[in-house]
């Protein structure tokens, strides 16, 4: 039987999946389960550290993000998908790690301040947020995975895991293997405003939204200012339905696209109309899927409970190891 090298992700329970999640991480995701031996999980645990006063959000988004793997074309018989907070060892470990993890190292992740700045309006005064990094950590190297897939942005947040295993591993024995940035190119996309879609923002396209709120989405999208009338001519790198083009669009459309935005051969009316007809293409198949999921309460709980125990018993063989290096009984 071929061995494979495996591959460990996450995404966290805070809110419903947008474009933005399924470009940069779903697609990607599904494109991974042939080659290597994948454990996706649904990251509840992490969902706290920033929205641990609303648990009527997490369980209604753990749900929805279990159907919307399985919609964007995650397979249980090609991958392990589980629910993080019911393996316990993930804290057990995350525990452990905290007994040879400096401070300083949890106090300098890049993220640590920028979420602080960014999200005045949430506690973020709890070790549980400061503890991401380590709990994070124990989530990759539990299943002694070799590769994280990431974006090159990300890669310092990966290097933490990388030292803390090194750490482990030169204090008691070599039980972890540093996991690797799998690197992707995760294309950026923009949000009806033309930030970075985001749930924070009010800016997103969800997977849970229907035809008629995509469309509507769209086509209320601000494009070049400079276009105030149908013959003005504009500068589509302005426009973020542009930007959309260039995730959602074929080469020769955006062409076309740039070009009558240019000579004001084409309106913005046209030019959504194109965007939307693409976006339909990716999430019609999806919003299928999703339908028949949803109608399916016991198959997405079969789903996670076979992902669960398979993905327990990998935690359990690797928390024997780590026990009995520490010299725990």
């Amino acid at each position: 039987m071929e061995h494979k090298e495996r591959v460990l992700s996450g995404m966290q329970s805070s809110g419903r999946v947008h474009l933005g999640n399924l470009v940069g991480a779903l697609q990607n995701w599904v494109r991974l389960q042939d080659k290597y031996d994948c454990y996706y999980f649904i990251a509840d645990w992490h969902a706290l550290t920033t929205g641990y006063a609303k648990p009527e959000v997490l369980k209604e988004s753990v749900r929805d993000l279990l159907i919307n793997f399985l919609a964007a074309g995650l397979d249980p018989e090609r991958s392990t998908i589980f629910i993080q907070s019911r393996i316990l060892e993930h804290a057990e470990l995350h525990l452990l790690l905290s007994m040879i993890t400096p401070l300083g190292w949890l106090e300098r992740v890049p993220t640590y301040k920028e979420k602080q700045l960014e999200l005045k309006d949430r506690d973020l005064s709890t070790y549980g947020f400061l503890g991401y990094p380590l709990l994070q950590t124990a989530d990759i190297i539990i299943y002694r995975a070799k590769h994280v897939p990431v974006g090159v942005d990300q890669v310092p947040h990966l290097e933490i895991s990388r030292e803390i295993a090194r750490k482990f591993n030169n204090t008691y024995k070599e039980i972890f293997p540093e996991p690797n940035a799998l690197l992707t190119e995760f294309p950026k996309v923009p949000g009806m405003d033309g930030r970075k879609m985001s749930k924070s923002y009010d800016n997103a396209i969800y997977l849970s939204d229907s035809p008629k709120e995509v469309e509507q989405k769209i086509r209320t999208m601000t494009t070049d200012p400079a276009r105030i009338k149908r013959t003005d001519i504009g500068d589509p790198e302005l426009s973020p339905v542009f930007q959309l083009h260039k995730v959602f669009s074929s080469k020769e459309e955006q062409a076309e696209v740039a070009a009558g935005c240019r000579t004001a051969g084409i309106g913005c009316i046209d030019c959504k109309k194109i965007l939307i007809k693409n976006v339909y293409t990716v999430l019609e198949p999806i919003w299928e899927r999703r339908e028949k999921l949803i109608s399916q309460p016991q198959r997405l709980q079969e789903i996670a409970d076979q992902g669960t125990q398979k993905a327990r018993k990998v935690c359990q063989e690797t928390m024997a190891l780590v026990r009995e290096a520490m010299g725990l009984y």
